[in-house]
């Protein structure tokens, strides 16, 4: 009986200590598991936010394309705009009411605009009652990060979360939620007595506790052992946090629907899905119909079962009346109303932009973290010029060759963010992403570089001098290369200017050649680019590899006066909670002799009004400037087009993947892909103004030389200082018969006469200053 009585003893103290260890073990559990970061929370990559300000260019159709992109819903009369996020419109007349938005830096409230276009202008803009100088709209959500579980969230404190939505959880899920400790005995009790009374489950009796401890820490099985570990693990939650902080929790784990493969958690967006508007904005049905989904959130989805979503949030609603949470004339009101859910948010997905984003970020941060710390990025995407970008390319290749594809990148032309990127035809699918990893042969593209690498040794060459478009042949790679022109003529002596403008291939091989390949992509690499050695002479017609947004990169260069800015495609990156992790600022280095580059841009503003690009006169006016160069490879298999207005610079390549012939040029490709992009959206003029480098001449067109501005056909030429003719040309004798030309760049003073049509090669040099 001794020996009996001991063994029961030692059974009982290993069962204990068994028990103690357990629940060592679970508090041990519960404490690091709340200690460290409770969810996994997904990085959220933002647009620009929409900055307005009186005189800014925008139409009403592109206004409300924003708001569209935004989810903002139209309301009929201004009484309606008691939630943030919908607007009126009368004309050019806009009422907004905005949504409140964390910058990170700055928080913007919720608040009521105003404001009118005309003449696609802001004219008036009004925040509140008082006049606005500018306002910034919330920017568009274009893509997440997720975790493997998919899972979705907007975390909120317990400050943040309304008195009402707490009490109505408490009401509908645990009424003894202040008095138990994790484990609530009397609802034990009343569910064993109902399911015995009913033959089978009809109630449970889970506090929010366990529930807490369910999804957090265990399996959903429902087996004994693990309602057990759940009753120690509620018990622990509770002897180590408070009630607040469990009821906090428990609002932001709690499980409301799905979207797609995107699961919808916690209360805080579960109020942005379903209604559009954060926790705090919640009327008492719409808290009714929230909580109400937790007994089923597929069962009681109000989009696909809105009946039955009713009569839950009907029932809901009862318990709140009861509780005395609502009065009974708000009851009446909220059972005879509609669920007042918004239409299914749709996703902007931007894949092809968003891909670019990651691989910047992974350059300094770990894929984990970008999946689970809940960053916010800030990017420079522009949804209108994105949205214009894919429709450009969608327009272009519809009813053509099923195999085209194509790749764009559109950037600033003062900072080079980029604007918008599309890395296929089919731009909502992740796939191959052509804008940045299509390495393709650029063609004419290249030739820009020559020419600037000539015209920044201004003690040889000018725009003026002349050089030889004759036959040209060269040994390479132990075979003879003779490179033609694309109209298969030859054109003798001309200026070089021109030769850029007609993109002639044997005179800019034989510069080229003259200058040596080495000069030539030394120039390339202060662009922005550094082609792969050995250097061979067909380099000098683009046959090296280069992608679309290495060649913005290099053209972005030309466009800025030869000041070289990385590509950004981030702002600035923020912790949750809205502490700076890094912010991009602009890097801007001069590369290159602005003077040079001036002359360069302005052949390429010829290119597009006289040369190989001028069929862009279809799509965007003259009078903007288009400075821009078509590239075409062998047998037609790339199509290029680089091109830059006053605000704005645009890299188009059209081609096939298989690398077969597209049938199609530069000029009838690309360039038509970009002249459909940039008539969509917003352009200023190109005014290139000349640096102080740049000095003007009077020249005789037909000799090169300096001559008197009153001589017939005198033209005004830039010319890098101290590289202008110093010989003078004689007045032509009396009786010579000279065409008359107009300087179409006039120095200071100096009225311009009008034009006349020109008859010689040469003439046509009015057309280009």
């Amino acid at each position: 009986m001794k020996l009996l009585r001991r063994l029961v003893l030692f059974l009982l103290l290993c069962a204990c200590m068994a028990f103690f260890g357990y629940a060592y073990l679970i508090n041990h559990q519960v404490a690091q598991r709340f200690k460290d970061r409770l969810w996994d929370v997904p990085a959220k990559v933002y647009a620009r936010p929409m900055t307005l300000y009186p005189g800014l260019q925008l139409s009403v159709k592109s206004l409300e394309q924003e708001l569209d992109l935004l989810g903002y819903r139209r309301v009929e009369t201004q009484a309606q705009l008691t939630v943030p996020g919908t607007y009126t419109r009368y004309q050019g007349r806009f009422v907004l009411s905005c949504r409140s938005f964390d910058f990170g830096e700055q928080r913007r409230p919720v608040r009521r605009i105003e404001l009118i276009i005309s003449g696609d202008r802001i004219a008036q803009l009004k925040s509140g009652e008082r006049i606005a100088d500018m306002e910034q709209l919330d920017p568009v959500l274009i893509g997440q990060f997720y975790p493997s579980s998919m899972e979705d969230r907007i975390l909120v404190d317990t400050e943040d979360i309304p008195a009402l939505l707490k009490k109505t959880i408490i009401a509908v899920e645990d009424k003894n939620f202040y008095s138990h400790y994790g484990i609530d005995f009397k609802s034990i009790f009343r569910a064993i007595v109902v399911n015995i009374r009913q033959g089978r489950l009809t109630q449970g009796a889970s506090t929010l506790t366990q529930q807490l401890a369910k999804n957090f820490f265990l399996s959903p099985d429902k087996t004994l052992k693990r309602k057990f570990s759940e009753a120690f693990v509620a018990a622990a939650i509770e002897r180590q946090f408070t009630k607040e902080e469990i009821l906090e929790a428990y609002i932001n784990e709690v499980y409301l629907g799905q979207d797609g493969s995107r699961g919808i958690y916690g209360f805080g967006l579960g109020a942005q899905f379903y209604f559009g508007k954060s926790l705090e904005l919640l009327s008492p049905k719409e808290t009714a119909l929230l909580v109400g989904m937790l007994k089923g959130p597929s069962v009681y989805n109000p989009r696909v079962h809105p009946d039955r979503a009713i009569a839950r949030r009907n029932t809901v609603l009862g318990l709140m009346a009861d509780q005395e949470l609502i009065s009974s004339a708000e009851l009446t009101k909220s059972l005879g109303s509609s669920l007042s859910v918004i239409p299914m948010p749709r996703q902007w997905r931007f894949p092809f932009y968003l891909d670019f984003v990651k691989r910047r970020l992974l350059e300094e941060y770990r894929e984990k973290d970008l999946k689970t710390m809940g960053l916010r990025i800030f990017t420079p995407l522009d949804p209108l010029v994105q949205l214009a970008a894919e429709k450009g390319v969608a327009d272009f290749i519809a009813g053509r060759d099923s195999k085209l594809e194509a790749g764009v990148v559109v950037t600033a032309s003062a900072t080079n963010e980029i604007q918008a990127l599309v890395g296929g035809k089919k731009p909502k699918y992740q796939g191959f992403n052509r804008a940045l990893d299509a390495k393709r042969p650029i063609g004419s593209l290249v030739k820009p570089v020559v020419y600037l690498s000539a015209l920044e040794r201004p003690e040889n060459y000018t725009l003026v001098t002349r050089i030889n478009d004759g036959p040209v042949a060269l040994k390479s790679g132990g075979r003879l290369w003779k490179p033609m022109n694309f109209d298969k003529k030859f054109h003798g002596e001309l200026p070089l200017f021109q030769a850029l403008v007609h993109s002639y291939n044997t005179s800019t091989v034989r510069l080229g050649m003259d200058l040596g390949l080495d000069t030539v992509f030394a120039t390339m690499a202060q662009l922005g680019f550094k082609p792969n050695p050995p250097l061979v002479p067909a380099m000098l017609l683009g046959s090296f590899e280069m992608t679309p947004v290495q060649v913005a990169q290099v053209y972005h260069t030309l466009a800025s006066g030869g000041f070289y800015t990385p590509a950004r495609v981030i702002n600035a990156v923020y912790t949750p909670e809205g502490e700076t992790l890094q912010r991009y600022s602009l890097n801007i280095e001069q590369h290159l002799d602005p003077g040079a580059v001036f002359l360069v841009d302005k052949t390429l503003q010829a290119v597009v009004r006289e040369g190989t690009g001028r069929s862009l006169s279809r799509w965007l006016s003259p009078d903007l400037g288009i400075a821009g160069k078509t590239g075409t490879t062998n047998d037609l298999r790339d199509t290029w087009f680089a091109g830059f207005s006053g605000n704005r610079l645009a890299v188009v390549w059209v081609g096939r993947d298989d690398n077969h012939s597209t049938g199609l040029t530069g000029a009838s490709g690309a360039l038509q892909v970009f002249g459909r992009i940039m008539a969509q959206i917003p352009n200023t003029p190109l005014v290139l103004t000349p640096p102080e480098n740049i000095e003007w001449a009077v020249i005789d067109p037909q000799t090169g030389l300096r001559t008197d501005s009153n001589a017939p056909g005198a033209l005004a030429v830039p010319f890098i200082q101290g590289s202008a003719p110093v010989l003078f040309n004689p007045l032509p004798n009396p009786g010579t018969q000279v065409i008359p030309k107009t300087p179409a760049y006039p120095r200071p003073g100096q009225q311009p006469v009008q034009k006349k049509k020109p008859r010689y090669l040469i003439d046509w040099l009015k057309d280009v200053f």
